[in-house]
């Protein structure tokens, strides 16, 4: 082998060994690259995969979409109480099948009886109770205010805060009975109604008549279960 072709050969070989090399640098920075990439790939958020106080519409507009039920019934010591939930007032509608098929209301009572006026529900001291609300973060929902539906006698709708509430937001655990004959239309477009009662009111003739304290709570308790009617 001559000079010039011992160079050649050399060179050719300082080349391929650089060229490995680079190739080495070039998958290992890829692999880096791909990694630096996963890091940093966001997260997409299902808005409606667990109900929280900031997803609250999106929830109710897909959990109502697989949950039509629009019939419950009030199960208590007195008798039942059974209510149709309308079906154009969609949120409320769902949340309230939410809280019926994950048995809220099931360590619930009926606390305020006024006379000649509502029989209101859906809140107890019972550490279920209170665990089942701040575990979905005490959340409120928007109103949705419909001029059909109105405080006729047997209207069912639901509680809200009355100060420093001036969207009317509604609570969504507690709900009240209109129990006055000509109806409290005095809180039409002040509290949303999203159902009424069709049979029971006769029970609700009865609980009533209970004794009540000062602040309307009865003095014997009267503990409720809703369930689901087919």
């Amino acid at each position: 082998m001559n000079e010039n072709t011992l160079q050649f050969f050399l060179l050719f070989l300082v080349l391929t060994i650089y060229q490995c090399k680079e190739d080495k640098n070039i998958k290992a920075e890829e692999k880096i690259n791909i990694k630096k990439k996963k890091k940093i790939k966001p997260i997409v958020e299902i808005r409606w995969d667990s109900l929280n106080s900031d997803n609250v519409e999106a929830f109710f507009t897909e959990y109502g979409k697989t949950n039509k039920e629009n019939k419950v019934i009030i199960k208590t010591k007195f008798g039942n109480i059974k209510l149709l939930l309308y079906d154009d007032v969609p949120i409320h509608r769902a949340n309230f099948i939410f809280l019926t098929k994950i048995k809220y209301f099931n360590t619930t009572e009926i606390y305020r009886v006024a006379k000649n006026f509502v029989i209101q529900g859906g809140n107890s001291d019972e550490t279920y109770t209170v665990k089942q609300r701040r575990l979905y973060g005490n959340y409120l929902i928007k109103p949705e205010f419909r001029n059909n539906r109105r405080h006729k006698y047997g209207a069912l709708a639901a509680a809200r805060q009355w100060e420093k509430n001036p969207n009317k937001l509604s609570s969504p655990f507690e709900f009240y009975m209109v129990h006055n004959r000509n109806g409290a239309h005095h809180l039409n477009n002040e509290h949303t109604v999203f159902g009424e009662v069709i049979s029971g009111f006769d029970t609700m003739d009865k609980i009533s008549r209970v004794k009540v304290g000062v602040d309307e709570w009865p003095t014997d308790d009267i503990n409720i279960t809703v369930e689901i009617l087919d």
